[in-house]
C-alpha cells in the first residue's frame, strides 16, 4: 500500500471557487461562520459547518446537523457546484500571504501508514473531536477537512512541483477575504503522477502539522469498514485527505498565553518570583521574541524581556526544550499555579496571526492579569518530537497560512 497516492476529487466547478471556499472547520465559532456565510448559499461552512443553518442553539454535536451537512453537500453536487474529477489524479496546492509562498500537494494518504506510525503524530487526541470528526465523514461519506502533512527536504519533489506550476494554467486561483491566495493545478500526467507516487514512497516518513482529529477519524471509519478484514489497498476508505508541503517551507507562528490572575501576588511579587528563574528587562514596547529562551510579559501595563538561564533549557529532551514547556516548567505553573493548560480555565491562548496587540487588550481590559509572548516553535522541534515518539504540549503551534476547506474533498466509494 503506497504512502500516497491520487485520487477522484470532488471540486468546485470551473469558476465556482470564490464562492465555494471557506476557512476551515475548526478556526470559526458558530456565530462567525454563520456571519461568513451570509448571502453565501454556496459557502463550504454549509457543510463543514452545518449548525449554521439551523435554529441558534442547536448542539452542534447533535444528528441533525450531520444530517444537515450531507444534505448540504447533496444539494451542491446535484446544482452542479461541485463536480467530481473523471479519473485519479494529484493536485498542487500553492499558498501565498503576506509575502510568504509554500507549494505543495494534494493526494490521499495511507491509513495504514498512519496507523504503524510512517506518518507520525505530536499531539493527543480528544474522543469527543474523533468522534465528531468520525460522524461528520459518515454524514457525508467524503473526507472534506483535509490533514496538514509535511515532507522532509526532497528536492526532486520541490522541483516536480515547481515545474508543473511554471509549465500549466491553474484550475483554482482564488485570493480569500483574508488576503490568502489559494491556487490549484491539476496534475493528469500518469507518467508526472507515478513519478511523485515514487518520490514519496522513498521518504522514511510524513510529518501531521494541524489535523490529528481528522486522520485518527478517518482511521476509525477504515477500521469500522474493513471490519474482520484484511486492509483493501485499492479501497478509498483506506486513505485519507492530505495536504502535503515540505517542511522548510511551513510556516509557524507563535501560539501566546494570558493568564486570569497572579495566583494571589501582587505584581511587584510576582515579578521577583520571575527574576528567580529568568533575567527580566523592562521594554519600551511589545516583546517579539528573536530566539529560543527569550519570551515577553506585559503585566500592568508594562512589556518586559525575559531570558531564562540557559542552564534550564534541556538540550537533551525535544519536549522538555520547547518555549512552550520552557515556560509552562518555570513560570507558569510553579509561580501562576496552573499545572495543567489542557483543562486550567486560568489560561488562555492567542495565535500569534492576532498579533500582540490583543494580549494588551485582554490584560489592560482586566479580563487577564498577565500575557506572554513566546519565539515560534520550528518544524525541525515538531519533527523532533514525533521522531521521538513523544507529545507536543497543547497549543504548541499556529500555522499560517490556513488551508480553504471545499478546494478539494476525498469521496469514499
Amino acid at each position: 500500500m503506497s504512502l500516497i497516492r491520487p485520487f477522484r476529487g470532488l471540486r468546485p466547478a470551473p469558476g465556482r471557487a470564490e464562492e465555494v471556499l471557506a476557512p476551515p472547520y475548526d478556526v470559526l465559532n458558530t456565530e462567525e461562520a454563520r456571519q461568513q456565510a451570509q448571502g453565501r448559499p454556496w459557502s463550504f461552512l454549509h457543510v463543514s459547518k452545518p449548525e449554521i443553518d439551523l435554529p441558534p442553539g442547536t448542539d452542534p454535536y447533535s444528528d441533525a446537523v450531520y444530517a444537515k451537512a450531507a444534505e448540504n453537500m447533496r444539494r451542491m453536487i446535484e446544482s452542479g457546484v461541485l463536480v467530481r474529477d473523471p479519473a485519479p489524479w494529484l493536485y498542487v496546492y500553492r499558498l501565498e500571504m503576506d509575502g510568504h509562498v509554500q507549494t505543495g500537494i494534494v493526494a490521499v494518504a495511507s491509513v495504514q501508514a498512519y496507523d504503524r506510525n510512517r506518518i507520525r503524530k505530536h499531539e493527543f487526541t480528544r474522543p469527543v473531536k474523533e468522534d465528531d470528526r468520525v460522524r461528520q465523514i459518515e454524514a457525508v461519506n467524503a473526507q472534506t477537512g483535509p490533514v496538514l502533512l509535511a515532507y522532509p527536504d526532497h528536492s526532486e519533489v520541490d522541483a516536480m512541483l515547481a515545474a508543473w506550476t511554471r509549465a500549466h494554467q491553474p484550475a483554482v486561483d482564488v485570493v480569500a477575504a483574508d488576503g490568502v491566495r489559494h491556487s490549484l493545478w491539476v496534475v493528469d500526467d500518469p507518467e508526472v503522477i507515478d513519478r511523485l507516487v515514487q518520490a514519496f514512497e522513498s521518504m522514511p516518513a510524513l510529518y501531521i502539522a494541524d489535523g490529528h482529529h481528522r486522520s485518527a477519524a478517518a482511521s476509525r471509519v477504515a477500521a469500522r469498514r474493513r471490519g474482520s478484514g484484511p486492509p483493501d489497498p485499492d479501497a478509498s476508505t483506506e486513505y485519507f485527505l492530505a495536504v502535503i508541503f515540505p517542511a522548510h517551507q511551513m510556516r509557524i507562528l507563535d501560539y501566546n498565553r494570558v493568564v486570569r490572575d497572579l495566583n494571589g501576588l501582587t505584581p511587584q511579587a510576582f515579578l521577583e518570583r520571575v527574576q528567580e528563574r529568568f533575567s527580566v528587562e523592562p521594554a519600551s514596547g511589545p516583546v517579539h521574541p528573536q530566539s529560543p529562551g527569550e519570551f515577553g510579559m506585559y503585566l500592568a501595563g508594562r512589556w518586559y524581556r525575559l531570558r531564562l538561564d540557559p542552564s534550564r533549557i534541556p538540550q537533551n529532551d525535544p519536549v522538555a526544550r520547547l518555549d512552550v514547556s520552557l515556560l509552562q516548567d518555570n513560570l507558569i505553573g510553579p509561580i501562576l499555579g496552573i499545572q495543567d493548560p489542557r483543562t486550567d480555565e486560568r489560561i488562555d491562548f492567542v495565535g500569534g496571526i492576532r498579533g500582540l496587540a490583543e494580549l494588551e487588550r485582554r490584560v489592560d481590559s482586566g479580563e487577564m492579569a498577565v500575557g506572554f509572548s513566546l519565539y515560534p516553535t520550528r518544524m525541525e522541534d515538531l519533527m523532533a518530537v514525533a521522531e521521538a515518539g513523544r507529545v507536543m504540549p497543547p497549543k504548541s503551534t499556529w500555522f499560517e497560512p490556513k488551508l480553504a476547506d471545499g478546494l478539494v474533498s476525498h469521496v469514499l466509494d
